[in-house]
């Protein structure tokens, strides 16, 4: 099975976190849901590297890591992910959103009213815990 590594930010500014929605895609599962913005971690970047890239190049936007909120792996149908999880600060809530279809900053106790990724499923529930 295929196997990918990525990195993804909860967001916070104001004391919202951004919620990204996903554009249709060939995997149904993920297809139109909402996750914590990130992506593929390249040859030879660190983790926090890559999420500041992906978070430049798909959204324009600039943060602080903060630190490590977690780790998560989850066995999709077609790839199994590893998903490393940080804290970041937003230096503003402005965005382009040059790959998701929409977004919102919400409150923590709103996160669960979204329809999640199942690997960002597990990222709201850590949240909610907190």
């Amino acid at each position: 099975m295929k196997q990918i590594e990525v990195v993804a930010g909860v967001i916070e500014y104001n004391g919202k976190i951004l919620c990204m929605k996903r554009a249709k895609g060939k995997y149904e599962y993920v297809s139109l849901k909402w996750e914590f913005p990130g992506g593929k971690i390249e040859e030879g970047e660190t983790k926090i590297q890559a999420l500041k890239r992906e978070l430049s190049e798909e959204m324009e936007m600039s943060v602080d890591v903060l630190s490590h909120l977690v780790d998560i792996n989850y066995v999709y149908p077609d790839f199994e992910m590893n998903m490393y999880v940080y804290k970041c600060i937003a230096h503003s809530d402005k965005f382009v959103m040059n790959v998701h279809v929409d977004s919102a900053w919400l409150e923590i106790n709103q996160l669960k009213n979204l329809e999640w990724a199942p690997a960002d499923v597990e990222i709201v529930n850590i949240l909610l815990k907190k």
